[in-house]
């Protein structure tokens, strides 16, 4: 069997798949998510973004298992260093449990190169956009957050980020414990012009 992939080969029941892609409230998610082997799957995925010069201008965190209550501690603990109540300790520290699987997409920015750093960091944001189609291909529903916690330089330094690295995003997978509804969508002939 052939594992190349089809180029440029019409395939109209994508084109379906996309206009059906929807995301799925971090809040209103529950197990199961995916697998290792599905994870992996998914992170191909998104690894196959354009990135201009082969760069590969990101990287991923995973959070899953005990990773996600250890993310959690973090956040609480910071959340109590800046004097917030009880309340809001509590969240902070079950935010990373609202999915079975979180991912942070880390966007590595390399100055000084001939790539413009915005190209790079939009590879970072289709790397994002990537993920929550792949996870709709196997079934899961995903949300991409950054919330407070992607611009904190507290929490950048406990994942290690390097100069250059930013959160461009968590992204939460798993399933809906909703049924999930169409939202308003835009009105094509107000955002589409024609030069």
């Amino acid at each position: 069997m052939n594992n190349e992939p089809a180029l440029n080969k019409a395939s109209p029941e994508t084109l379906d798949f996309l206009l059906s892609r929807r995301s799925g409230t971090a809040k209103a998610m529950t197990g199961p998510g995916p697998d290792e082997a599905e994870l992996r799957r998914i992170l191909q995925a998104a690894a196959r973004v354009p990135d201009h010069g082969k760069l590969f201008p990101w990287r991923f965190v995973v959070f899953g298992g005990d990773g996600r209550a250890r993310m959690g501690a973090l956040l609480a603990r910071l959340a109590a260093e800046d004097g917030a109540k009880e309340k809001s300790i509590a969240l902070e520290k079950a935010r990373f449990l609202r999915a079975p699987v979180v991912v942070g997409v880390i966007s590595r920015v390399q100055p000084g190169i001939k790539i413009p750093e915005w190209e790079q960091m939009l590879s970072a944001g289709a790397v994002c956009q990537t993920m929550l189609i792949a996870a709709h291909a196997l079934g899961y529903v995903a949300n991409w957050l950054t919330e407070w916690c992607a611009y904190d330089a507290r929490v950048a330094s406990a994942l290690g980020l390097q100069t250059g690295e930013r959160i461009a995003g968590f992204v939460y997978i798993g399933t809906s414990a909703v049924k999930l509804e169409e939202r308003p969508r835009p009105d094509m002939n107000e955002i589409v012009t024609w030069f």
